[in-house]
């Protein structure tokens, strides 16, 4: 067998680059979800490490909720979460009080376009792909987004059967594109509705919005989505947890 080597910055610890090389892996489809990596000593001997640097750099990817150590039957890789994170800040409820589930999603365009320069400079290219959708919770709009992803990673997604998108584009991109949403940025901010916003939404147009800007990022760290998703302030919530 031909002895595998980390090929990343040197001047990093070992489990660490081997944490990242795992992550790669992971990243390039080499092992799926819910199927388990190899053992620990096999690992060991494939990049030529230690058992301790395995473990460490193992871990790593344990507590970043990428793998899932199972007593008894080995570390899988983990399933992707997908919740409708978008709505901690629009938590709409019914009149018995209970939260509403992940709301609905209305495509209203999708193709090759243009983008704003916020975009471009978030993702580090101008061949986008754009995603327009509105949502809404027991019938009632609550966001309007404009979403861009890169054509290069998602080269065909214009072209995927509309009943296929589901609410959720995050189980989409990994399913059909094995690019796996490891985390994200959200920006907050507040504007005024401009007309064609303000219809969708049913405001009137000069409605106070609340704006949220989101760059999301693979397994690898690189940046994969852009997207603004546009709310009323009226419905908008914010709650922090401090100590």
């Amino acid at each position: 067998m031909v002895r595998k080597t980390l090929v990343l910055d040197e001047r990093l610890p070992a489990y660490v680059r081997l944490r990242d090389t795992l992550a790669a892996q992971i990243a390039r489809g080499v092992w799926i979800a819910e199927h388990p990596i190899p053992s620990e000593a096999a690992l060991a001997r494939e990049f030529g490490v230690s058992v301790g640097t395995v473990r460490k750099g193992v871990d790593g990817l344990v507590q970043e909720g990428v793998l899932d150590r199972r007593q008894g039957s080995g570390t899988f890789v983990r399933a992707p979460s997908f919740d409708a994170t978008l709505f901690r800040f629009f938590q709409l409820r019914e009149a018995d009080g209970a939260q509403l589930s992940i709301p609905t999603s209305k495509l209203i365009l999708r193709g090759k376009s243009s983008a704003p320069a916020e975009a471009i400079q978030a993702l580090g290219t101008d061949d986008l792909i754009k995603i327009v959708r509105l949502r809404s919770l027991s019938d009632q709009p609550v966001l309007f987004e404009e979403i861009y992803i890169p054509n290069e990673i998602f080269d065909g997604f214009e072209h995927l059967p509309e009943p296929e998108l589901g609410p959720l584009l995050y189980p989409i991109y990994f399913e059909r594109f094995g690019v796996r949403v490891k985390r994200a940025t959200d920006e907050l901010s507040f504007g005024l509705a401009s007309a064609g916003v303000a219809q969708h939404l049913h405001l009137a147009e000069g409605d106070a919005l609340a704006v949220i800007k989101r760059t999301a990022f693979d397994i690898e760290g690189k940046p994969i989505e852009w997207r603004i998703a546009r709310g009323s302030a009226m419905l908008f919530r914010y709650r922090s947890d401090i100590g």
